[in-house]
């Protein structure tokens, strides 16, 4: 194992922060997994901690028969940004962004670097696209940000893997992945390991999150040299693992476990892994995920369990004012599964307080929201 610190730039004067890297293993193949780049997302960690025990083993065991990458704590400035006791690292306090948006786009710069240069041959043209995506990203201009250090260091480490894995949560959720439609044939067993049961669809979300920044230059690199063949080389998502609360150790360590069947189903580990289960949930599109929001201020009660399929109708949950004793239903517009919850309890304005997802299309332009 090969433990890699990098300094961020920027830090406050007389201090610093450093950002952990651990590599195992060596070959062609790479995977590269992230965990809590929303630092309050720690489930995500709690697994991270069982991959990195469970690759230090299959390593010593020479076993690994690729390069394995694992961050375990993706946002050292978010770790640490605490208010009254309350964790909060979903946006950074300085810039108030959100530490999972507006990663570097690399397709149009990559391709300036690679004219004249693809051909017929995909893993020559595979190598000279994953050359030009490092120097790219090396020769940008310095950060000008702790942020903008930190999201070049993911993203460089990120760029020439052929699985990326982004390890989220929810409020409360049930599992669940996000991806490109493209490349969800690959990512099939893996959600079919970990039981996943909602997928989520999109070739472009909105706001360059981490995964897509890794996987869509692929697609656009494609288009821009339609003469080349130019495969899908990355397949990179985001995986939900349950809500925030979701740190227990049997289902965390299960899930470092399924994910490591995924990676020696994708060739990185050798050695005899359970064959991924033979059914799976459905995926939809990304599009057709209703956010449910409350009409009025007031207490909120679920009147859905997580995991619940609903059709047009059902009741999601409801509002009560405890002053003016207004009440509102909030119901389905879609037939789907509850596949997220709110954690808060108390309708704020504009922000959502259940998700839907459903078969159907019902949204247009950027899906993601802050």
């Amino acid at each position: 194992m090969e433990h890699i610190h990098y300094v961020l730039p920027w830090s406050a004067c007389g201090t610093e922060r450093t950002l952990s890297l651990f590599r195992f293993g060596s070959g062609s193949r790479k995977a590269y997994i992230q965990a809590s780049l929303h630092a309050d997302e720690l489930p995500g960690m709690r697994v991270a901690v069982e991959l990195k025990r469970r690759l230090r083993e299959l390593e010593s065991q020479g076993r690994l028969t690729g390069v394995i990458e694992l961050v375990p704590m993706a946002n050292p400035i978010g770790i640490g940004q605490m208010f009254q006791a309350t964790h909060q690292g979903r946006f950074e306090f300085n810039s108030g962004k959100n530490f999972n948006r507006d990663f570097p786009e690399l397709a149009e710069a990559v391709a300036v670097h690679l004219k004249g240069q693809l051909g017929e041959d995909a893993d020559a043209n595979v190598a000279l696209i994953r050359r030009a995506m490092i120097e790219v990203i090396a020769d940008m201009p310095q950060a000008n940000s702790e942020l903008d250090g930190l999201r070049r260091l993911l993203l460089q480490h990120a760029c020439d893997a052929d699985v990326v894995l982004d390890l989220h949560c929810d409020f409360e959720s049930i599992m669940l992945l996000y991806a490109l439609p493209q490349n969800w044939p690959r990512l099939r067993s893996l959600a079919a390991r970990l039981g996943a049961e909602a997928v989520l669809l999109a070739e472009d979300a909105g706001g360059n999150a981490f995964d897509e920044a890794c996987a869509i230059p692929w697609l656009r690199l494609a288009e821009l040299f339609p003469l080349a063949n130019i495969p899908l080389a990355c397949v990179a998502t985001t995986l939900e693992l349950r809500g925030m609360a979701d740190t227990e150790r049997e289902p965390c360590m299960a899930s470092a476990e399924q994910i490591l069947g995924y990676l020696a189903e994708q060739g990185l580990i050798r050695g005899d892994w359970p064959d991924a289960p033979a059914t799976c949930c459905d995926a939809t599109p990304f599009a057709g995920a209703q956010y449910a929001y409350a009409p009025h201020p007031g207490v909120v009660s679920f009147l859905q369990p997580l995991g619940a399929r609903v059709t047009v109708g059902d009741p999601l949950f409801e509002v009560l004012d405890p002053l003016t004793d207004r009440h509102s239903v909030v119901t389905a517009s879609t037939d789907g599964i509850l596949y997220a919850r709110e954690r808060l309890r108390f309708a704020q304005p504009g922000l959502w307080l259940a998700k839907v997802a459903g078969s159907t299309p019902i949204r247009q332009g950027r899906l993601l929201s802050d």
